[in-house]
């Protein structure tokens, strides 16, 4: 009988685990913080409901509905139920005034009329949007007036052909009343003119559509739900938005411009500063008293003087990453470079090395695998200082989303950029570990990322799947 190898323990202090059970962990270790988000911002307990207005309107309260509502905007339930009786209470107090006939003052001369009728057409563009009836697009290539002239003609006929039931939309776009209150304004508006024509517009007020929304769970703005996050940093990034074309792709590489060129010319001063401090003890005392002092004063601190030496653009946004990431650089690659054995060192001189032969074939060499990790820390360090970087002077890059759309509370458009940073750096950090063991295959080897976890599995598989062929 074959002797049975008991599992080895989970937790046993000093040992590895096997390469399945890291990997299984390195999973998990996404896994969990997703599925904690996404039971939070799902479960209703958490939040209660509320209603993602698709039509919007303005209530004559002006004291108890002071906010202008448009598509999109998330209100409570309850808030939603009053939002929605002010608009009906607004049309039987309009429905009154018509039953007074020629006697009625509608409170508004018949040009403010006109107005508020071309905002009710306004306010139905998300419909037509949604059905496929007008391109909101072209409003990037128009100028404001043609472009509200053609989206109130479009208006115009949608409701025209509803009114007569020849537009069928999808289910969903529009409620029953909001249709019998279409119809009540064709009849008003067709008795003037079947075609939209500025100049002889209906000129007494018409009724307003009802609020639509969809039900939801009422997170906080500042929690929006993981479908939210996915859809919206797909519209964004595609140019598809509802706030128009962000210029997600182009804001991206200004961004990587400024981390990866600030970082290169960090390095291009810090690296021999660095090698200088750690071989030599006269560079040493001359060169990280004053740099170890340096790294406590904020760089952020320095902005205004950048700004005033570079312009507003994006030199001063680089000139803060090197700030930020230079001091950190010499003192971490100094120390690296006295790691080297100094028998090795010995050895070397005794054969007749020379100082510069000793720092390009004996210390560079022996610090390498070392080196190449410290400069992995050092560019995430990097990208830490790229949202504060991005601030001074002229806003730029992926932090002028982040901070604009969180000013006004579009935590769905916010959160979708902060990720591609994240990911952005922690990929490029896993493919440079991954290299790490083609570069240096004779170092000590790491902890597998779970890049290189990914890609031993896809070999095994290719081997064992060639094996059996």
């Amino acid at each position: 009988m074959g002797s049975h190898q008991p599992p080895q323990p989970w937790f046993r202090v000093g040992t590895l685990l096997s390469e399945k059970r890291s990997g299984v962990l390195m999973i998990c270790s996404f896994l969990l913080p997703i599925l904690i988000y996404s039971f939070v911002a799902y479960c209703p307990i958490f939040w209660g409901h509320a209603y993602e207005l698709t039509i919007a309107a303005r209530p004559d309260d002006k004291v108890e509905f002071g906010a202008t509502y448009t598509q999109g905007f998330s209100m409570e339930e309850d808030e939603f139920t009053r939002f929605q009786k002010a608009i009906r209470d607004d049309n039987e107090k309009l429905t009154a005034l018509y039953q007074q006939g020629d006697e009625a003052d509608f409170g508004m001369s018949p040009r403010a009329a006109r107005s508020h009728n071309k905002r009710l057409l306004r306010e139905f563009e998300p419909v037509l949007s949604r059905n496929g009836l007008f391109d909101i697009s072209v409003k990037e290539e128009m100028e404001t007036k043609p472009y509200y002239q053609l989206l109130y003609g479009a208006a115009y006929d949608t409701w025209g052909e509803i009114a007569t039931g020849k537009e069928q939309l999808q289910k969903g776009s529009l409620s029953e009343e909001n249709r019998e209150i279409i119809k009540k304004n064709w009849a008003l508006l067709s008795s003037v003119s079947e075609t939209y024509d500025s100049g002889k517009l209906y000129s007494k007020p018409i009724y307003k559509l009802i609020p639509q929304g969809n039900k939801q769970v009422a997170r906080a703005s500042w929690f929006p739900a993981p479908h939210q996050i996915i859809r919206r940093g797909w519209e964004d990034l595609t140019g598809k938005s509802e706030l128009g074309d962000l210029n997600v792709p182009t804001r991206y590489l200004q961004s990587l411009k400024i981390v990866f060129f600030g970082f290169f010319v960090a390095c291009l001063i810090g690296l021999p500063l660095a090698l200088l401090a750690g071989t030599f003890s006269f560079f040493s005392r001359l060169i990280e008293p004053f740099t170890d002092f340096f790294r406590y004063m904020p760089a952020p601190a320095f902005s205004t003087i950048l700004v005033v030496i570079f312009d507003i653009y994006d030199q001063p946004k680089i000139a803060l990453v090197v700030l930020g990431t230079l001091p950190h650089l010499i003192l971490m690659v100094a120390n690296t470079t006295r790691m080297v054995d100094q028998p090795l060192l010995d050895a070397a001189q005794t054969l007749g090395a020379r100082r510069g032969t000793l720092i390009s074939k004996v210390i560079v060499p022996g610090i390498l695998p070392h080196l190449y990790n410290d400069l992995r820390i050092l560019l995430g360090w990097a990208w830490t200082w790229l949202v504060i970087a991005e601030l001074i002077g002229a806003k730029s890059g992926l932090t002028e989303i982040i901070d604009t759309q969180g000013r006004r509370f579009h935590f769905d458009h916010v959160y979708p950029v902060i990720l591609l940073i994240g990911i952005t750096g922690f990929v490029t950090d896993q493919i440079l570990a991954s290299f790490r063991t083609v570069l240096f295959p004779y170092a000590a080897s790491e902890k597998k990322g779970i890049l290189s976890f990914a890609f031993a599995m896809v070999h095994k598989l290719f081997k064992s799947k060639k094996a059996t062929s």
